[in-house]
């Protein structure tokens, strides 16, 4: 069996956020991180839903046009397989998980690593989501990915090179 992936892409549409996706069934699940994710274990990150992503999206880094869903420049800020965290023989698969609202994974990015647990605390119209790192030894509460590493993983490129190469 594929190990399935994640990608973290860098979103300036309407406002800035992180389009935290993972593949789970065929497509990549996907959720708006206004504040992107921490590796911080006290940081509750808000996860919006969004629509889910064909899996060729996680490739894609460049200018949605104006006028398209999404509009504005896209990159890979990270992206790596994961692995669910399993408890035991009966731990559910990641779609189960989802469903049931609560599930835990193993990031292995080049800037994000570790365990993370996604869960939901709405429903219907006011579902949203929390992103949290596990307090695992790749927790680091003094380190800021966001800030200190804003570039690409696929291209080096920053969000500002990335919208003037149009």
């Amino acid at each position: 069996m594929k190990t399935p992936i994640f990608v973290i892409q860098k979103h300036d549409a309407s406002n800035l956020h992180y389009d935290f996706r993972l593949e789970v069934e065929g497509v990549l699940k996907s959720w708006a991180v206004p504040k992107g994710p921490s590796t911080d274990p006290r940081d509750k990150r808000l996860a919006m839903p969004t629509d889910d992503h064909p899996l060729d999206y996680a490739d894609f880094e460049g200018v949605i046009p104006e006028g398209e869903y999404g509009a504005g420049t896209v990159l890979i800020w990270d992206r790596g397989p994961y692995r669910l965290i399993e408890e035991d023989d009966d731990t559910p698969s990641m779609a189960e998980q989802l469903k049931r609202g609560h599930a835990k994974f193993w990031l292995e990015g080049k800037k994000l690593a570790g365990g993370y647990a996604l869960t939901r605390t709405g429903s219907g119209d006011d579902e949203r989501w929390l992103l949290v790192k596990m307090d695992d030894d790749k927790a680091d509460a003094r380190r800021n990915p966001i800030s200190t590493e804003p570039e690409s993983v696929a291209s080096g490129r920053s969000l500002k090179a990335i919208a003037e190469e149009r």
